[in-house]
């Protein structure tokens, strides 16, 4: 059975209250990758729209022959988007359900939750003057309530439009504090309620990355020719969190208390919430009880820079959209470093509410900009707007390097084998591949390409060389913020210096190949020859060698978890934790002693050590392989040098991790049609009141949330059935879309959620148009 991974990058965009309906999407996006998850493992059924998704997957397996897996790994998002991204990470690493979200969405994002016991007003009749602007904005075109919703869902809106207008002036209106808690309570539902297995394999990295910014900003330097260095005022402030999944559930992703910081930070939107200040969750600890005893070692990891300069108390972070609302780029830096079990069908998925933002103002386009209209088009719509074009660009350059890559390595493979066998003699098949045997053959096999590379290898061993001084740089910056520095370069310097001090000004033998000093300085500090020569024999395991029928299918399996678990040893040995305490004390003083920290990075990850323990593993899994398939993997791991020499110089960042095209897939309104034409402003309630709508009323809510579950189902299935090498019928397709939103209805009116109105119309749409 040929297997395969639909992994998903999320990056979800700011909204306010289209949040509501990007809790609907990304629910959707939980479910399948539960059903996922249950489909793999052979748990029980479930019923719902979960039934549904298996349904799919069995489906494909059965009529496709392919095992598909639902992975989603990277989660992105700014503003509104943010808050579903954390949340949907927790529930991915922790196996906590998302159904207590849903029930505080509806039931909390009010303004009438929202609002600042301080901003409510006193009487009924404070500020009355000013209910004729509460008028106006509820009859300006496009808010025509009384003919969209019930009249007891517009007298609601009115009275709480009214008490916002009426109440508190030049202070947001919202508590900052109480937003805090209605988080921190979202985390308790969650973790109250019963816990499933993660929905990631035990050990596969789940990245989260939200923006915020920093009002007051921090200089940084900037090296420029003339004059050498300048201070430039920076304002981004990313928070990420990195995290290996458990193999149990109940874990947690980081400290509550650091997710509500991020999902807070992300989301204080100018004007309607106080900036965040570090105090109001030292306040939240104290009112919860919860512990915070990681701290320290957060603030450090998010804003060093003010940890060095001891500004903490005057940070202040406001909505990271104002500066990144479309947060690609910290998904896009998430794909280094990640495993690749089996072919991998990578996927950037973006929700976005309202791709149409600039379509609904071309009436306005013919008259000339006004005065506020420039002023806070600047200020706030513009930056919000910007084209995704860039990020997409890099993306596709990605895939296209990608590409060029496996077409390289395919093309030289037929040489690279040759080489091989003529180098050992094909009685090398036939021997016992024991742990001295494979070290003896893999030495003289580098040996070997380093020598026939001629000098091409100089330019090999320098990218190597400059490589593995700027990874170990930057693990020495991570590592000290105190140093105060921007950026890797100087310390990257003061490492050459002592390198070249011990030998390595020159890296080549002058009879060839690598002089005696770089050979030792490449067995201990190379990590990245050994992941990138294993990753290779995995994406063979995985795809190359998948279709061939005279290997069995469990053979390819354990020769694939046997690559993995040894792929295990060197990913443990790559970051700070295999490095111990003693390693930020001397990386503060790089600058005078880089010596001593070498000593100490070569003391503790002991590479040719674990080469010794890697080939007994490696031994072990040949010795039971079938004899073709034991070949090929000699042939692979033995002509790796050759590969490595060819490939290195010509790709960036020493070599891709997965090794597969990425492509791009939006959610929205406008894509998913299957229901009800006309998009986003046929659809949403949330978009009133520049998108502050679905925070008035509960119909609205409701609304925006059960057409984020449909379009979300809808994309989902698409997702899914495009990954296929031989598509689906249409007709396949819409059955499952249809059976998905019938399921969705039927939970939702189980539930009780949703009022019985929307539920029956909504009904009555699916029936005509997928009858």
């Amino acid at each position: 059975m040929r297997q395969k991974e639909l992994r998903i990058a999320l990056v979800c965009y700011g909204g306010v209250s289209l949040a509501i309906y990007m809790h609907g999407v990304t629910r959707e996006l939980w479910q399948l990758a539960r059903a996922s998850r249950d489909f793999h493992t052979r748990a029980s059924p479930r019923g719902g729209v979960d039934a549904v998704y298996r349904a799919l997957l069995e489906t494909i397996e059965e009529e496709k022959g392919l095992r598909l897996r639902v992975l989603p790994d990277i989660m992105s998002g700014a503003s509104a988007g943010g808050i579903n991204t954390v949340f949907l990470a927790q529930a991915i690493h922790s196996g906590q359900s998302l159904e207590p979200l849903t029930d505080l969405w509806l039931e909390i994002a009010d303004v009438d939750e929202l609002v600042d016991p301080a901003a409510r007003i006193k009487w009924r009749f404070s500020k009355f003057w000013a209910q004729p602007l509460a008028t106006w904005l509820l009859s300006r075109p496009g808010s025509n309530l009384a003919g969209e919703v019930a009249a007891e869902t517009q007298a609601e809106v009115e009275r709480k439009v009214s008490h916002l207008i009426r109440g508190r002036w030049f202070e947001p209106p919202f508590s900052g504090l109480g937003f805090s808690r209605l988080l921190e309570r979202a985390f308790s539902a969650m973790a109250a309620n019963p816990i499933d297995a993660p929905l990631l394999p035990p050990g596969h990295p789940l990245d989260l990355y939200v923006t915020a910014t920093d009002f007051h900003g921090h200089l940084e330097m900037l090296r420029l020719h003339s004059p050498s260095v300048v201070e430039d005022t920076e304002h981004r402030m990313p928070i990420t969190f990195r995290a290996r999944t458990p193999a149990r559930g109940g874990l947690d992703l980081a400290n509550p208390l650091e997710l509500v910081f991020a999902a807070r930070a992300t989301a204080s939107f100018p004007g309607a919430f106080p900036p965040l200040r570090i105090e109001e969750i030292d306040r939240l600890s104290n009112l919860t009880e919860r512990t915070w005893p990681e701290r320290e070692s957060f603030l450090n990891r998010i804003m060093p820079v003010h940890v060095a300069r001891q500004t903490l108390d005057n940070v202040s972070l406001i909505d990271g959209s104002v500066l990144v609302n479309k947060p690609f780029a910290g998904a896009i830096a998430a794909l280094q470093g990640r495993p690749a079990q089996r072919e991998v069908d990578r996927r950037f998925v973006y929700v976005d509410p309202r791709p149409e933002r600039i379509g609904d103002r071309t009436a306005e386009k013919s008259e000339p900009v006004g005065f506020f209209s420039a002023i806070f088009g600047s200020l706030s719509t513009l930056p919000r707007e910007q084209p995704i074009r860039d990020n997409l660009e890099q993306l596709e350059e990605q895939s296209q390097e990608a590409e060029r890559l496996s077409r390289m390595v395919a093309a030289l493979r037929p040489e690279v084998d040759a080489a091989v066998e003529k180098l050992f003699g094909r009685t090398l098949f036939l021997d016992r591949p024991t742990p001295a045997r494979l070290k003896n053959w893999r030495q003289k096999a580098q040996q070997a390409a380093a020598e026939r590379a001629g000098y091409a290898f100089h330019a090999y061993a320098q990218a190597k060389f400059t490589g593995i001084v700027g990874r170990l740089a930057r693990l020495t910056l991570q590592s000290a913020p105190k140093l105060g520095l921007d950026d890797p370069a100087p310390i990257e310097s003061v490492l050459r210096q002592e390198l070249m001090r011990r030998g390595l000004d020159t890296l080549s033998a002058p009879s060839g190949g690598a002089s005696a000093d770089a050979i030792a300085f490449f067995r201990e500090h190379d990590i990245g020859f050994r992941i990138r020569r294993l990753r290779l024999l995995a994406r063979r395991l995985a795809r190359d060698w998948e279709a061939d029928p005279d290997i069995p299918d469990d053979a390819l399996e354990t020769g694939r978890d046997a690559v993995y678990e040894i792929l295990a040893l060197y990913f443990e040995k790559e970051g700070l934790s295999a490095l111990g305490d003693a390693f930020e004390p001397l990386a503060e003083e790089v600058m005078r002693d880089p010596g001593t920290l070498l000593d100490l990075i070569e003391a503790r990850r002991l590479l040719p050590a674990l080469d010794e323990r890697a080939e007994e593993m490696l031994a072990t899994a040949l010795e039971n392989m079938p004899k073709n398939l034991r070949r090929r993997m000699l042939l692979t791991y033995l002509g790796f040098p050759f590969y490595d020499v060819a490939t290195l110089p010509l790709l960036r960042n020493e070599g891709l991790t997965e090794f597969d095209p990425v492509k791009v897939d939006r959610i929205s309104p406008e894509d998913a049609r299957s229901i009800r034409e006309g998009g986003t402003q046929a659809t949403l309630r949330g978009i009133e009141f520049y998108n502050f709508g679905a925070f008035f009323s509960r119909a609205y809510r409701e609304n925006d949330y059960l057409w984020g579950r449909l379009h979300g189902a809808e994309r989902m299935i698409d997702l899914v059935c495009s990954t296929l090498g031989t598509p689906f019928a249409v007709e396949t397709c819409r059955s499952f879309k249809r059976e998905a939103f019938h399921a969705i209805l039927d939970e939702e009116q189980e539930a009780g959620r949703c009022g019985q109105r929307l539920l029956d119309t909504l009904r009555a749409e699916i029936v005509e148009r997928l009858p």
